[in-house]
């Protein structure tokens, strides 16, 4: 049989970076086992679907690569597959024919219990010291008591009639052999008095219907298992394998990392160095952001700011699980290659930006220069900064991208190096540098003025011909580097580091640098700075 798995995510929220580690673990048993991946849409919960949240969620898998073989169209507003529709809100149906059949075989009923009924048993049994377990006071199980209890105005939900003794067995890939006891379980509401049918109904009917053969999912769904197990079993289902991943925790500790704890989260200085680099350079590219959907939790921030997926995917790969003590770098294919749930682990793994930084260095390093530069083109032109496609902007952000090297570790770190690609009246000076290595600094504005004119009679301007340049100035005056060389980074870049002197003044071209070095020196002894 061939392996189908699937990741049914709810549309009542953009999509969650431990989500997704889920979802790439499902993807990568069935690819490599040459079977299929179903994205379904658990869109049950009407009153807390985000109707905008799904676009994000079918874009964030597009965008890592991860393809779905069953499940919505790319548009989200259709589906493709023999086993469709996936969206659980079009998939009533088949929901009613399962309520139909555990009513009739006596594993669930209907039961016309009000709301504040229930609350004053519950309480009852808080005071008593025991556990609430409803009586069925209220049900329905016969047509007369169904009458006489809707004589009373009462409308009816409909409730699994769970085992009140014994215990439920399963085994997890992860796990190992699981126990439940049935009197634990609750009789689980599995419909409503409006007839629509809640999710662990749904889902058990779903991975039946879609011939799910393992589910696979967080750990936080280990103890849904035993009344999903119970349905199954009631309507003659096979049971799927189970294995339940480790979450994925917050920052520094051992809880679930969730889209509610921005708060929290931004207390610890690597989450909050990563947010505030995405807000800077959304803020850049003119993007409006909300930061209950525009931060680290959500996958969305990472394709906005310049995150490269095979970094993404190589990360959460190893949040719950490891080839060996050492290996940590892992393309696509490798990955496909190497995992197993055999070597999932049990313990939550905990999200590390730092770490995941350092992944996303390493693979923007291992990426080819020309891909760097149509990725970063987009930034650019968001930004304003470059406004058309051409071989001579091209050329010049590949350069830009050569010579800043490992300073760009994510795709919009491109915005920092604006001022290579504007006009050289244009160009922002860091006020505070400017006037500390300029107007601040009267020997080294002496000292720039006559390199300028070194500089001027070069026939030659790459880096090589400006360093011996600069040497021989040195040489000749007398001086040491540092006396003019923070003078002349400002001057030209308009900052006061950067990356190698001498490839931004062959980066610039002959031209533009005179022309920097003529506009800041002019402006030493204005009022403001450029």
């Amino acid at each position: 049989m061939s392996i189908r798995t699937r990741f049914a995510p709810s549309p009542t929220g953009y999509l969650h970076i431990g989500g997704v580690r889920t979802a790439l673990f499902n993807w990568l048993l069935a690819r490599q086992a040459g079977g299929q991946f179903l994205l379904r849409i658990d869109d049950t919960d009407s009153d807390r679907n985000v109707s905008e949240a799904l676009l994000p969620i079918l874009r964030g898998f597009q965008w890592l690569g991860m393809d779905w073989d069953e499940g919505p169209t790319e548009d989200g507003k259709g589906s493709v597959g023999a086993c469709g529709p996936y969206f659980q809100s079009q998939r009533g149906s088949y929901y009613q024919v399962a309520v139909e059949c555990l009513l009739a075989n006596g594993n669930a009923y209907r039961d016309y219990a009000r709301p504040e009924e229930l609350q004053v048993e519950r309480e009852i049994a808080e005071k008593a010291g025991r556990t609430f377990v409803y009586d069925r006071r209220w049900m329905g199980d016969t047509a007369e008591k169904q009458a006489a209890f809707q004589a009373e105005g009462r409308s009816a939900v409909v409730r699994l009639k769970m085992p009140r003794e014994g215990k439920c067995t399963f085994a997890d890939q992860i796990r190992g052999q699981v126990e439940f006891n049935w009197s634990d379980e609750q009789d689980h509401v599995i419909q409503r008095a409006d007839g629509t049918c809640l999710y662990h109904l749904a889902s058990v009917v779903d991975d039946h219907e879609m011939r799910i053969t393992h589910v696979v999912r967080a750990v936080e769904h280990l103890s849904n298992t035993p009344r999903q197990i119970f349905i199954a079993q009631s309507l003659g289902y096979d049971l799927p394998v189970y294995a339940h991943l480790p979450f994925v925790a917050e920052t520094g500790g051992t809880a679930k990392l969730s889209k509610r704890k921005l708060d929290k989260y931004l207390k610890n200085k690597d989450f909050s160095a990563l947010f505030v680099l995405g807000q800077r350079i959304a803020s850049r590219t003119g993007k409006q952001v909300d930061q209950e959907t525009f931060n680290p939790v959500i996958v969305d921030f990472y394709r906005e700011i310049g995150f490269l997926p095979a970094a993404i995917l190589n990360y959460l790969l190893l949040l719950g699980w490891s080839l060996d003590d050492s290996t940590e770098d892992f393309s696509v294919q490798q990955m496909l290659e190497s995992f197993s749930l055999a070597r999932v682990t049990k313990s939550p793994a905990s999200f590390d930006p730092q770490k995941l930084l350092a992944f996303q260095s390493r693979w923007m390093q291992r990426l080819p220069l020309e891909d760097k530069a149509l990725l970063a083109y987009p930034f650019l032109e968001s930004a304003g900064i470059v406004k058309e496609r051409t071989t001579e902007n091209l050329q010049r952000i590949q350069a830009v991208l050569a010579a800043a090297d490992d300073r760009i570790k994510v795709v919009g770190d491109i915005l920092d190096y604006e001022n290579f690609f504007i006009a050289d009246d244009l160009v922002v000076m860091d006020a505070e540098a400017f006037d500390k290595r300029l107007r601040g600094d009267v020997d080294a504005c002496q000292l720039l003025a006559k390199f300028r004119g070194k500089l001027a009679e070069l026939t030659s301007f790459d880096a090589a011909a400006t360093e011996k340049c600069l040497k021989d100035f040195v040489e000749s005056e007398g001086i040491k580097f540092n006396q003019i060389i923070h003078a002349l980074r400002v001057s030209v870049t308009g900052k006061a580091v950067g990356f190698g002197m001498f490839d931004a003044l062959a980066i610039l071209g002959s031209e533009s640098a005179l022309r920097r070095i003529d506009t800041a020196l002019l402006s030493v002894n204005s009022t403001g700075t450029t």
